[in-house]
């Protein structure tokens, strides 16, 4: 190994780093409790390289999926304000919140499930709090104020005029991204077409949209230009959850101290198993290039985030100066201390079946929801009339249409099955697609048929296929009667 190279593995730039700056019980702050900025350096290697891929995919399925509709609705679509949600194209409403309470539960041990086996894959791989953070404005900041020394002079310097322009470029690119990033989320709220229509209106034709637009940039920018990995290690309720999910068996970034330890620097010819020293040469890569400012040589750590640059910072080093790659790996703890390979435990496998049968009942729900739902509600303070023989009710009808189809329906008394209807309108009913209908009829029964003041009947909803598609209890009022 070169002399340049040497310098690079002790520190980078031939900058020898004090270990024990970098060893503190969290990684953000020091001993006294105050925030330790971290600047770390920009990474390279195997897995980096596999994070940009997972991570450029994901961007573009943020960006794309406002704009791709199934059967003219959009794919996802919360708009809580008008109660219009679509999850698939598919149209969810108020009354199907029991389905989605039910896939957040499964998605909750999905989570519970997939840690317990992996760790915290998630935050490092897929979370976007860290493809946000990462992929976008970390790159953005290194594309202008440079890698981690060039950052940390840079912060230290007086303000002179390439202090100034390069954090003014880098805060308005953060702003517009900010921006960016806030109009997408909407556009998942409200649809990319009235996003559109919002901004061509300009903000004095909705000044309340556009607070609420300014204050969720200013949210986004204040986390990415400021706050930072702190969402994951103080606010993020996942990294607290972690700590009791996994154990000894769960796949995580480790440090492996039996082949690490003891630890000494580098010096180039020395046999240094003779010597008992292990593998580690103390260079202080997988430090510096640590998103939250840890060292994955102290032992798992709520701050890790599994982000892997540490494990291709060491495969770099090790690649360098000869020793096998793998110090810092992919390995549970048992792997580490008792050379046991990974195995599928008790517990993995009890959640799992959980899992399983709840993915099937939420199955089973979404394809019984039924294509239609109906309610027959008598009107407030409405009775009956009697007429030539008859017990007329009034009812208020109120028809859902949940698929993406017109629907043309008739209704029919189920039991008792001999009532006649008379409708307000035509008795062919026509509900449009994702559309509420509402009308009234009138329902009759003969006087000398009905026994009892308030009687229940059922009344169903018929398809022009002549298949029933709803059918809706209630109940039926005629003249009080004295049995005896």
């Amino acid at each position: 190994m070169s002399e340049i190279e040497e310098k690079e593995v002790r520190g980078g730039q031939g900058q020898v780093l004090d270990p024990e700056s970098y060893r503190d019980s969290i990684g953000t702050m020091d001993q006294s409790g105050k925030r330790k900025w971290v600047y770390p350096k920009k990474p390279k290697g195997k897995y980096t390289n596999y994070r940009n891929i997972v991570s450029y995919i994901l961007l573009l399925v943020y960006f794309i999926i406002p704009f791709i509709k199934i059967n003219g609705n959009p794919l996802i679509l919360f708009n809580v304000i008008d109660r219009e949600f679509f999850i698939f194209g598919q149209p969810f409403y108020p009354q199907d919140f029991f389905i989605l309470t039910l896939g957040a539960i499964a998605s909750l041990i999905f989570i519970i499930v997939f840690t317990i086996a992996f760790g915290r894959i998630f935050c490092g791989w897929i979370c976007p709090q860290t493809i946000f953070l990462e992929m976008i404005f970390r790159k953005i900041e290194y594309a202008i104020e440079g890698d981690r020394n060039k950052q940390m002079k840079l912060d230290k310097q007086e303000w002179n005029s390439e202090k100034i322009w390069k954090r003014g470029l880098k805060w308005s690119i953060y702003i517009l991204i900010s921006l960016i990033i806030t109009h997408f989320m909407f556009m998942y709220i409200v649809g990319y077409k009235e996003v559109f229509s919002i901004v061509s209106q300009g903000p004095f034709a909705n000044p309340t949209n556009f607070m609420v637009m300014i204050l969720f940039t200013a949210a986004f920018y204040f986390v990415f230009a400021w706050f930072r990995e702190q969402v994951c290690t103080l606010v993020c309720p996942y990294g607290r959850l972690q700590g009791v999910l996994i154990d000894k068996d769960t796949i995580n970034v480790f440090y492996d101290f039996k082949r690490g330890e003891n630890r000494s620097k580098w010096r180039k010819g020395e046999d240094r198993k003779a010597a008992g020293k292990g593998d580690c040469i103390d260079c202080n890569q997988c430090v510096v290039v640590c998103p939250t400012g840890i060292d994955i040589r102290d032992g798992q750590q709520l701050e890790c985030v599994n982000c892997t640059a540490c494990i291709d910072a060491c495969d770099e080093v090790m690649e360098k100066v000869g020793l096998p790659k793998g110090l810092i790996r992919y390995a549970t703890e048992n792997e580490i201390e008792k050379q046991t390979q990974f195995k599928f435990t008790g517990r993995m496998k009890g959640f799992a079946v959980v899992l399983v049968l709840l993915v099937g009942f939420l199955g089973y729900l979404l394809y019984n929801r039924g294509e239609m739902e109906a309610k027959f509600i008598k009107p407030a303070g409405s009775t009956f009339f009697v007429k030539e023989g008859k017990i007329t009710n009034t009812y208020n009808y109120t028809f859902l249409n949940k698929t993406n189809e017109k629907k043309i329906v008739t209704i029919k008394v189920l039991d008792p099955a001999h009532g006649e209807i008379t409708y307000s309108a035509s008795s062919k009913i026509t509900v449009e697609r994702d559309k509420i209908t509402k009308g009234t009829i009138n329902i009759s029964f003969p006087e000398n048929e009905m026994k009892l003041s308030k009687q229940n009947i059922t009344i169903g909803v018929y398809d022009m296929k002549g298949k029933l598609v709803d059918s809706y209890q209630t109940y039926f009022e005629g003249p009080f009667k004295l049995q005896f």
